[in-house]
């Protein structure tokens, strides 16, 4: 196998029962942070499919129950309270590692705690995908360019970042977990794929987690004037949910390890713009 121009080791062996003559067991596949917003729907997408099984993990700090409320109790489905910066011992095929606050408000009330999650957590997921012999995507993020100097961003972009800012415990600890992941790739052989999300918008959003779609909703909603940082014309692609989730699955289930980005490749619509559309 080669990624980068690099030759990896040969995968870890999976569980006997994939290659099982007489017995068609079904795919077992974990989420980390499967109760927020994008791993809610993506469990609902996997749970459409017959053949999985489905276990979620998630500690609920911007995570909510409720996300999965049609799953619990269902004879596929298995929901565990759990941090990843903690060793879960499980045996699965596939991991969608999503576990990490996503907007500003949660991940710079605990920067420290979102770092670990980035940095801990994935090396757990790691960990245990070397263990079963999982394939792991990650869920990075676009934050990983930093404050970009090339527009649109091609994965070959390094970025233009900066590791003091008080948003870096979030964009570094992405980066840093994109290179563990390509680290477990080359030195132990583990199946990986990465996934650099964009700005991504639908139902079970959370009101107020301080980005810009949530932000104009909840102005709306209360009967406030939409308010529009200065100078207004900044771009943002925004990608529906399901869409996102499409984009997962086919990472996960394609032969490209990545990175790469998922979001809205067509449509860069300023933050003036985006408030006629809500108003």
């Amino acid at each position: 196998m080669a990624s980068n121009g690099q030759t990896t080791k040969s995968p870890p062996s999976p569980s006997p029962l994939r290659n099982s003559k007489f017995f068609q067991a079904n795919m077992r596949i974990l989420v980390t942070g499967g109760a927020g917003f994008i791993g809610s729907h993506l469990v609902d997408r996997l749970m459409q499919n017959e053949k999985n099984e489905v276990i979620v993990v998630d500690n609920y700090f911007t995570g909510s129950k409720d996300n999965l409320k049609q799953w619990i109790g269902h004879p596929r489905f298995e929901l565990i309270r759990h941090d990843v910066t903690e060793p879960l011992l499980v045996e699965v095929d596939q991991i969608y590692h999503l576990a990490c606050p996503a907007s500003p408000i949660f991940y710079k009330y605990n920067p420290v705690k979102t770092i670990k999650t980035n940095v801990m957590g994935t090396l757990n997921m790691l960990g245990l995908a070397k263990r079963v012999g999982a394939r792991i995507l990650l869920t990075s993020t676009s934050e990983v360019y930093g404050d970009p100097l090339v527009h649109p961003q091609e994965e070959s972009y390094w970025g233009n970042v900066n590791p003091i800012g008080v948003r870096s415990c979030y964009d570094e600890g992405k980066r840093v977990a994109e290179t563990l992941m390509f680290d477990y790739h080359r030195q132990h052989g583990i199946e990986i794929r990465i996934a650099r999300i964009f700005n991504t918008y639908g139902p079970r959003m959370n009101i107020d987690d301080g980005r810009v779609v949530s932000n104009f909703i909840a102005q709306a909603i209360r009967g406030e004037s939409l308010t529009v940082q200065l100078p207004g014309t900044q771009t943002r692609s925004f990608c529906y949910v399901s869409d996102m989730v499409d984009g997962l699955i086919r990472l996960m289930e394609g032969d490209n390890t990545g990175p790469i980005n998922i979001g809205n490749p067509g449509y860069f619509m300023t933050r003036l713009v985006l408030k006629e559309h809500v108003a």
